[in-house]
């Protein structure tokens, strides 16, 4: 799953007014804090998704005005996800991983896993209480797909969880998906540390499916500005620069076509016809020797 829920790709700058309601239609579920803009729901709104409310609508039009290209190359991000888990579970991978999950949406990884191959295993990681029960709802009735509340800054936590243990095999290839979510986690809780913690637990043949938002030192006024946006919202915002990004790789031998941008990732070839602001978020897919 991402953020996204009932997403339209053709939506994608729809704007409903309101305060505390989602999508201007109700009020907020009880516990929901709607005076922070929420990373996740944001991300659901750049997907033309319902589950975002009136602060994290404002915010996410303060990004789009000095990154407009940001909405399409999120829905590239999502469409790289697709790619990866059908290219791991065409590999013979059968156990995935997903580490900040965030909200619903269309062709959740579970779907595209189970599609590509029936008999997939999933877990769905979060430290949202409302992502989690989001989740919950839709996974009712699948039996080999879980998702738990818990926090990617702690992988051992999340690697020794029972759910994780009844339904993952770690002496097995497994898929582990992060997927712009390290960009949210600071240098000072060291987000290379916790990848080398997770590639240490994955057996020989395993992946990671990974992107993160890279630095674009040609536009620092909309850099800087969206930085600022996200301080003030749920999860700052850390993007990298491509050298500090491929560290999260050390370890993984890079498939083709390596660290390019999002949109244009295919197994063993890269996409000619970006649109324009794809480099803003790279993705590549690493496999463990």
């Amino acid at each position: 799953m991402c953020s996204g829920s009932g997403t339209d790709p053709r939506a994608a700058h729809r704007i409903a007014e309101g305060d505390g309601t989602v999508d201007g239609q109700g009020p907020a579920p009880e516990g929901v804090d709607t005076s922070v803009p929420n990373v996740a729901r944001m991300y659901d709104y750049y997907l033309g998704g319902k589950d975002n409310f009136a602060v994290d609508r404002a915010a996410a039009r303060k990004i789009v005005s000095m990154v407009p290209e940001l909405p399409a190359t999120v829905r590239g991000n999502r469409d790289f996800l697709g790619r990866a888990v059908r290219d791991a579970a065409g590999s013979g991978i059968r156990q995935f991983i997903d580490l900040g999950t965030g909200l619903p949406t269309r062709d959740n990884v579970h779907e595209v896993a189970l599609e590509a191959s029936p008999g997939s295993r999933v877990v769905y990681v979060d430290y949202d209480p409302v992502v989690v029960s989001h989740g919950e709802a839709l996974l009712a009735t699948a039996p080999s797909v879980r998702i738990i509340e818990a926090d990617l800054r702690r992988p051992r936590e999340i690697l020794d969880h029972p759910v994780v243990r009844s339904l993952i095999d770690l002496d097995e290839p497994v898929a582990v998906l992060l997927a712009a979510i390290l960009h949210f986690v600071p240098d000072s809780e060291d987000p290379h540390g916790l990848v080398a913690q997770l590639r240490d637990a994955m057996a020989p043949g395993s992946r990671l499916i990974f992107s993160h938002g890279l630095s674009d030192p040609g536009r620092p006024e909309a850099t800087k500005g969206s930085r600022d946006v996200y301080a003030s919202s749920s999860s700052p915002v850390s993007d990298r620069s491509r050298d500090e990004i491929l560290r999260f790789l050390d370890g993984f031998e890079i498939l083709p076509p390596g660290l390019v941008p999002a949109a244009g990732w295919h197994p063993g070839g890269v996409r000619e016809d970006l649109p324009p602001g794809s480099e803003l978020i790279v993705a590549a897919v690493g496999r463990k020797p």
